[in-house]
């Protein structure tokens, strides 16, 4: 493609990403690429790179586009606005690309053109912008990462601005940590042993390895570094009853089970029946054959019950904001909405008191977002505790895991520090 027809398929993407309705920004650049399989592997990695660049950068580019009364606010804007601040193109060089030809973008109007020379000679960051727009978050949401991370607050938040790198969580059930990356490097995969997950393996260079034999056999799983260690601080062992309250698609289920040897059960359970369906194939790949799934609904509230008690290990991946995964999932900075965090609170505090009714005395409870929101996160656990003295923390470090990943009482991680999404996690024992 030439550079304005990369121009062009950006600006088709970010259009499609904000016309989205509720679906993320990812599933929607897969659908994307699927309909134009005629745009190569370099292309599309080009175009999804800039897209996602702009995502990161929306805060600064929107206040551009309003310094300048740009007459547009749509993905036509950011795109021409990102190329001259981040880039340094001039004007006469975005005319050229913007000159309406085979597959490049329409002519720049007067209206633009206005706004693009206010532009020319400056670069994205400006001193007149605030801390929450230098730092490409909203407003309302910035006294929250303060809080969360006090005056260290900006470095954190620009750590989740970089590109995330591919993770791989090793299957013992198929494979040792040395036998995957040997099997990956004889496919061209150079990877490196992760600083804190046991069987954590990290990529060199970012690429696809979905099609290569090591993951069609069920060697590796993707699987960030944070959320393996959220898998390890359940200290799920073989022979033990073990639910996972929120499994989702099934990542955290799987490394249980591969922990367990396929000697004991994990129970799979999740409002949603087809993400639970969608974990069906991923379990027949990696061999993980101790695994039940169930779906939460009106008709589940018999097993509950009659399951009172039962479970030697229970974790409770809640539903959160997700601003742990502004890295991979740069879109939600702008989407998520003060009342997402508003339902979402009570949502979790609900959640946790029911599964904790599943814990056996002496078992664990581990509660675990990938949301860096002290609301969804430490708060959460100190009134769950007010309401359930009968648990009582256990630090990370006594579960085996590293100092380094401990705050105190509990597991929290950042890019910035680890290397990893943001994740939290607290894990309780009944006494």
């Amino acid at each position: 493609m030439t550079p304005g027809a990369r121009v062009a398929a950006t600006i088709e993407l970010l259009d499609a990403i904000f016309d989205r309705q509720e679906r993320p920004a990812d599933g929607v650049a897969n659908a994307f690429f699927r309909a134009r399989r005629f745009i190569g592997s370099g292309d599309r990695r080009a175009v999804s790179e800039r897209a996602w660049t702009i995502l990161r950068r929306y805060g600064q580019l929107g206040w551009w586009l309003d310094r300048t009364r740009h007459p547009e606010r749509g993905a036509r804007a950011l795109v021409a606005a990102d190329l001259m601040l981040q880039y340094g193109l001039t004007l006469p060089q975005l005319e050229a690309m913007f000159d309406g030809g085979t597959y490049r973008p329409a002519p720049i109007d007067d209206g633009e053109r206005r706004a693009l020379r206010q532009m020319e000679g400056h670069s994205l960051p400006h001193p007149e912008q605030p801390d929450w727009v230098r730092l490409n978050v909203q407003e309302w949401i910035a006294p929250h990462l303060k809080e969360a991370y006090g005056e260290a607050w900006g470095r954190e938040i620009a750590a989740l601005e970089t590109p995330p790198p591919v993770d791989l969580r090793v299957n013992r059930l198929k494979a040792t940590v040395e036998e995957a990356r040997a099997a990956l490097q004889r496919e061209g995969i150079e990877t490196e042993p992760m600083r804190y997950a046991r069987d954590g393996l990290r990529l060199k260079r970012r690429l696809s390895i979905v099609t290569g034999q090591a993951f069609q056999d069920g060697l590796v799983e993707i699987q960030d570094e944070g959320s393996q260690l959220v898998a390890e601080l359940v200290d799920a062992q073989p022979g033990m009853q073990v639910v996972d309250y929120c499994a989702g698609a099934g990542g955290k289920t799987l490394a249980m089970a591969a922990g367990m040897n396929n000697k004991g059960r994990v129970v799979a359970m999740d409002v949603l029946e087809t993400r639970l369906d969608r974990s069906a194939q991923r379990l027949r790949r990696a061999g993980a054959h101790n695994v039940e799934r169930r779906a939460l609904g009106a008709d589940s509230t018999k097993w509950l019950k009659r399951h009172r008690e039962t479970f030697d290990r229970v974790l409770v991946d809640a539903p959160c904001t997700g601003t742990g995964t502004w890295r991979r999932n740069p879109d939600g900075r702008w989407t998520l909405a003060p009342k997402d965090l508003e339902e979402l609170v009570p949502k979790q505090a609900a959640i946790l008191d029911a599964a904790a009714r599943l814990v056996k005395p002496g078992g664990g409870l581990v509660y675990a977002t990938c949301s860096v929101l002290p609301a969804e996160d430490e708060r959460q656990i100190e009134a769950f505790l007010e309401r359930h003295p009968e648990f009582a923390l256990v630090p990370p470090t006594d579960l085996g895991l590293p100092p380094e990943t401990a705050q105190g009482s509990y597991l929290r991680l950042s890019p910035l520090k680890h290397g990893t999404d943001g994740f939290f996690a607290a894990a309780m024992v009944r006494k």
